[in-house]
């Protein structure tokens, strides 16, 4: 399995049950950045046709207009719902957040960084 191994040291429950997806190459419209207490930096809302709108990494988004952009690469921004004491694979961080996946491979998504420790074997 790909990724390093971090604990969960903190509970996580997504509060956006339809996460934005879109492919490669995907026209965006990029709304506000993100301003909040946990300081994440570098998210941009955005919307796509035919869903509701999500967070984006400014590093998947290139901007083509005034407001419209392109997406760089597929992305989803699907959280993982965690429970302290889990161990994770993590295989990417971005502005605050880590990709992770279940060890046992069942499930993957989004978990703030805040969340989540380096496992030491």
């Amino acid at each position: 399995m790909e990724g390093k191994q971090y604990l969960v040291i903190q509970d996580h429950t997504s509060e956006y049950p339809e996460p934005i997806t879109f492919a490669k190459g995907a026209l965006l419209l990029v709304g506000k950045k993100y301003e909040g207490p946990e300081n994440w930096v570098d998210w941009m809302f955005c919307e796509t046709p035919g869903q509701k709108g999500g967070w984006v990494p400014v590093q998947i988004i290139e901007m083509v207009d005034d407001g419209a952009a392109r997406a760089r690469e597929d992305y989803t921004a699907r959280e993982l719902n965690v429970q302290k004491g889990e161990l994770l694979l993590v295989s990417r961080t971005m502005n605050g957040w880590a990709w992770c996946k279940r060890t046992d491979g069942s499930e993957s998504g989004w978990v703030p960084l805040a969340s989540l420790q380096e496992a030491h074997p």
